[in-house]
């Protein structure tokens, strides 16, 4: 069973305004949010379409779970944590290629 999270509407404009903005593709953005690529592209389209964001139909249905701001800074850490750690298996390819090379 998956947990229908609700975002505060300054989370919404922030996560559209990194990719309207900051030119971050969907994909990228919603991975760096940890939220779903599809709801942040629905939020893009929205915006996009000139119409506010809003929460959706399917809210009625099931309970929402607010994310607290300090759930939004876990989110964002953890993606910087999956970069970084991305990075650096990437540095350690590569030293080991410069090395080899270098024999």
């Amino acid at each position: 069973m998956t947990i229908k999270r609700s975002y505060t509407q300054q989370f919404k404009e922030e996560a559209v305004r990194l990719v309207a903005q900051e030119g971050l593709s969907t994909p990228a953005a919603a991975r760096r949010l940890e939220i779903s690529e599809k709801t942040l592209a629905n939020w893009v389209r929205q915006v996009r379409r000139g119409r506010p964001l809003q929460d959706g139909s399917s809210a009625a249905r099931r309970p929402a779970t607010p994310v607290s701001d300090l759930e939004m800074e876990v989110s964002r850490l953890r993606a910087e944590n999956a970069r970084l750690k991305t990075e650096k298996e990437i540095l350690k390819k590569a030293t080991a290629f410069f090395v080899k090379e270098s024999q």
